[in-house]
Order: C-alpha cells, then sequence, then structure tokens
C-alpha cells in the first residue's frame, strides 16, 4: 500500500518562508517522480514543481526562484522550501507520485494547507 503524508504547511507573512515536507511509504521516492500541487477553492488544480528519479528538478513559472524541490533518499522525503511567499501563494498543497516522467500521477496525499497573510 502506497501513502503519502505531507505536512508542514501553516500561516505566514507575506516574504516569509515554509518547508512542506512528503513523507513515502510503500514506495521508493529515488524510483519515482514525485511532485507537488496545489489548489484554492476559486482555482483548478496547479502544477507547482517535481523531481524525477535521476534528480531532475522543474518549477511553474510563477514559483521558480521562490521555490525549491528536494528529495531526502534516506529518510524517503521529499521537500519544498517556499521563500519569499506571496498571498498568491495560499493554497492545499498536495504531494503525488509516478512511476514514469511523465503521465498521470497515480498516488496522492491529503495535502497541507499554506495560508499567506499581507
Amino acid at each position: 500500500q502506497v501513502d503519502l503524508v505531507e505536512s508542514g504547511g501553516g500561516l505566514v507573512q507575506a516574504g516569509g518562508s515554509l518547508r512542506l515536507s512528503c513523507v513515502a511509504s510503500g514506495l521508493t521516492a529515488t524510483r519515482y517522480t514525485v511532485a507537488w500541487f496545489r489548489q484554492t477553492p476559486e482555482k483548478e488544480r496547479e502544477y507547482v514543481a517535481r523531481i524525477l528519479a535521476s534528480g531532475w528538478t522543474d518549477y511553474a513559472d510563477s514559483v521558480k526562484g521562490r521555490f525549491t524541490i528536494s528529495r531526502d533518499n534516506a529518510k524517503n522525503t521529499v521537500y519544498l522550501v517556499m521563500d519569499k511567499l506571496k498571498p498568491e501563494d495560499t493554497a492545499l498543497y498536495y504531494c503525488a507520485a509516478r512511476i514514469s516522467a511523465s503521465g498521470a500521477y497515480k498516488y496522492w496525499g491529503q495535502g497541507t494547507q499554506v495560508t499567506v497573510s499581507s
């Protein structure tokens, strides 16, 4: 059974930072593409960043230069460090995993809420 558990969300002022964690069980993170998405009630789910099994990373333009995705192989955990946060970053953040470099994400976590106050 695969399980992805996010944590690290919270309330932060604009300009502040947070680090989200996605702990994977039932799969080896180094063999999967793991991504972060976010969603608000007003918007569709939005891609944020991903890290491939190779370690290659990619970011949405809206977060490039502010967010960093990384992986701790020993802890089977993927992180999203979010700096220079803006109120428009407020959302429920999900991590997701898939075995391939492209295609649909098969596994999803329950999400962690990030709220950025102005």
